[in-house]
């Protein structure tokens, strides 16, 4: 049997869930285990799956179950049945983005982003930036709030409020949406290979500055911040057979 372990949000009903698995099933501690059931929503998905690019070694599949709101990367929650589930599971690969941020400092911040890389301005001042892909410069000035760069797994998150393009799975693209652009005023934002090199250069960083997300850890006064794909760190989520996530994310684009 598949060596597994149990991980939960601080929640109460996260925490209720997790004691009556615990008492169902064998369970092993999480450095010794081989797929890992997560029990929460999105937010602690998220969470999970960073743990897991920081663990030694290479990432094992994460299996979640919704205890959250939204739950979009989630299965539904039951507590029956659990290892029939499992050995069912459809994998799905995601791969996330490297985010380089280099601030006004001098200081050099690298961090992964499963969904998003987002730049935001930090004060009322417009930002100003300037907007190259693979060192070529496709914007020499754009005024916004700020711009986000999203993978297809992120896309219909913070990227689909900002009116950025919904991204099949395996589509192999990455979205790169502003976020209420000034000038160019049309510009909407681009799809691209997910082969890019995306570079964003802060103008005028002291009198507009500009600070830099990934997910949820955000580095403050960027001067310059690369994005590319790291295909090194690739992630597995499991779901059931009818959880079906890519057809999921295709719906999306006609949810009212």
């Amino acid at each position: 049997m598949t060596k597994r372990a149990l991980v939960a949000s601080p929640t109460t009903q996260a925490q209720a869930a997790k004691r009556e698995l615990r008492a169902a099933y064998d369970w092993v501690p999480v450095e010794q285990a081989e797929l890992i059931v997560a029990l929460g929503g999105d937010g602690y998905m998220l969470q999970t799956l960073h743990a897991m690019l920081e663990r030694r070694g290479d990432p094992v599949p994460v299996f979640g179950m919704n205890l959250g709101t939204v739950g979009f990367l989630m299965n539904d929650w039951r507590s029956d049945g659990l290892d029939a589930r499992l050995d069912r599971t459809k994998p799905f690969k995601v791969t996330p983005l490297q985010m380089t941020a280099r601030t006004v400092a001098g200081e050099t911040f690298v961090l992964p982003a499963i969904n998003e890389v987002s730049l935001l301005r930090e004060t009322r001042q417009t930002a100003k930036l300037e907007v190259t892909v693979n060192d070529r410069v496709v914007l020499s000035e754009l005024a916004c709030d700020g711009i986000l760069a999203a993978t297809p797994a992120g896309s219909t998150a913070y990227n689909l409020s900002a009116n950025g393009p919904i991204l099949p799975l395996g589509s192999g693209m990455v979205a790169l949406t502003p976020i209420s652009a000034f000038r160019p005023r049309r510009w909407r934002g681009a799809i691209l290979p997910e082969k890019a090199r995306i570079g964003l250069r802060v103008l005028e960083p002291a009198k507009r500055p500009v600070s830099a997300v990934a997910d949820q850890r955000e580095v403050r006064d960027v001067a310059q911040v690369d994005i590319a794909i790291d295909r090194t760190r690739e992630l597995t989520l499991l779901f059931d057979p009818e959880h079906a996530l890519d057809d999921r994310i295709t719906m999306e684009q006609f949810a009212s």
